[in-house]
């Protein structure tokens, strides 16, 4: 069994939302996902030996996932109380090693400044409601801002608008990958049981220095 696949089905115990909010746009990240996005920052040595912060966390998919890969600090972000006790229960599912520290703050006004190499993490709203577009916008300001690296999931035909902003804020795209997103039916608007939903990840190094592996792609 690879690294990838066993880390999914690590991740297959972590619960979902109870009760999620549209205006945030709550989704639980599918664990294969999150698996690919982790393996991808391990496989790069963005996880081992640094801090890991994510971003919206929500019930702590992507936090959980880094936590089991070695980092030196792991600190799960979200606005929303519910979604954070959830979190902090899966943590007991999924067995870690490490603690995770959750936070309740808004991750587009982050009230910490992590000390040393930090990767960002997350899975941000894609803005998909009526004014509230770009709403990952604040996001990708807090991981320029806190992290030297960052990974993402956006949605699809988000590649012009995250390398413009990267280029903006001194960062530059270096991996780029597809998936699908598998979304249930959690939303009165919703007209069928479960759609899928193309998405892009990127990798964003705002050091100037990663600049040399642009346009390599994550296997």
């Amino acid at each position: 069994m690879s690294t990838k696949t066993r880390l999914a089905q690590q991740l297959g115990v972590v619960a979902g939302f109870e009760d999620p909010r549209v205006d945030l746009e709550q989704y639980r990240t599918p664990p294969d996902i999150a698996a690919h996005l982790i393996h991808t920052a391990d496989l790069q040595g963005d996880i081992e030996g640094r801090t890991v912060v994510d971003l919206g966390t929500g019930t702590g998919m992507l936090a959980l996932g880094a936590v089991l890969r070695g980092p030196k600090r792991v600190v799960g972000v979200d606005l929303d109380p519910g979604p954070l006790a959830t979190a902090r229960a899966n943590e007991g599912r999924v067995a870690a090693a490490a603690d995770v520290e959750w936070v309740r703050a808004d991750a587009t006004a982050l009230p910490l400044a992590p000390a040393g190499p930090t990767t960002v993490v997350m899975n941000p709203p894609f803005g998909a409601q009526s004014g509230n577009e770009h709403a990952d916008r604040g996001f990708l300001a807090t991981a320029a801002a806190v992290g030297d690296v960052s990974y993402s999931i956006h949605n699809a035909g988000s590649e012009e608008f995250v390398e413009s902003f990267a280029a903006d804020n001194g960062g530059r795209v270096t991996h780029a990958f597809a998936a699908e997103l598998d979304l249930p039916r959690q939303f009165d608007f919703h007209e069928d049981d479960s759609r899928t939903v193309d998405v892009e990840v990127f990798r964003i190094a705002w050091d100037d220095g990663d600049a040399d592996d642009a346009d390599a792609d994550a296997e």
